[in-house]
């Protein structure tokens, strides 16, 4: 028996969703690829989560990657911290530029250090999009189409979208298939296809258990029904501790 945790606002009685209205569309989004229904879709999506101006505002954002690394992302300034037992790297997402550490010892001119700074673009990208993805649906070089009914794994009725991308980050051939429950309006399962024209997925995941971030809504079950894989430690903040995004250790995960 497949266990879903209720999502939405039945879990959080207290959320108070944005009223549903059109959201800005990136710069480069393929509208012209994209269709009305979608589009639609989105909105209702994006107000369910908290809205486009309370994801816009939402600043620091830390979540643990399945256990084994954590990170905090300073959406204003950039700044990413991430670290993975004793490796910490300190790096900046508009500049590509940062400093990694080991058990504290600056190893930014080494190779290791400069393999680990390599590494932190895309795994920013990868590991922000297993959380953040619902709030990115109008991105720049995204298009968006409606799929018409489906069904979650446990046979709950859904609306689908397909997720494609042109030009834009580190993997674009990659297509998303979004399942969004309509008594909620919250992505409730994804399936990932690494190349567009793929007929069936590498994998199909819930994206449940949300809970109420600040103004926004986040989840963290990635579970395939049997495996339990989740996001946890997730945090909000509006402000940033001083010292946090330069520290050359692990620092305490955000509350």
């Amino acid at each position: 028996m497949l266990l879903r945790a209720a999502p939405g606002q039945a879990q959080n009685p207290t959320f108070r969703p944005a009223k549903v209205k059109p959201y800005p569309m990136g710069e480069g989004f393929n509208q012209a690829g994209s269709d009305a229904k979608a589009l639609a879709l989105a909105d209702r999506v994006m107000a369910q989560m908290g809205g486009y101006e309370a994801w816009q505002n939402a600043r620091l954002i830390g979540w643990d990657f399945f256990g084994d690394q954590y990170q905090i992302w300073d959406k204003y300034t950039g700044d990413f911290h991430w670290q993975k037992g004793d490796l910490v790297a300190n790096y900046n997402l508009n500049t590509r530029q940062g400093k990694a550490y080991k058990a504290g010892q600056d190893i930014s001119a080494t190779d290791e250090g400069q393999k680990l700074l390599a590494k932190m673009y895309p795994i920013w990208v990868n590991n922000s999009w297993w959380l953040v993805m619902p709030f990115k649906l109008k991105d720049s070089g995204v298009s968006l189409t409606y799929q018409g009914p489906g069904k979650l794994m446990d046979g709950t009725p859904a609306e689908g979208l397909s997720m494609t991308f042109k030009n834009v980050g580190v993997t674009p051939e990659n297509r998303y298939e979004l399942l969004v429950n309509p008594k909620t309006n919250l992505v409730e399962e994804w399936a990932y296809f690494p190349r567009a024209t793929d007929a069936q997925p590498a994998f199909r995941r819930q994206w449940t258990e949300y809970r109420p971030y600040g103004s926004i809504q986040l989840s963290g079950d990635r579970s395939d029904g049997k495996d339990g894989r989740r996001l946890d430690h997730i945090a909000v903040l509006q402000t940033v501790p001083a010292g946090l995004m330069q520290s050359p250790t692990p620092v305490e995960k955000l509350k």
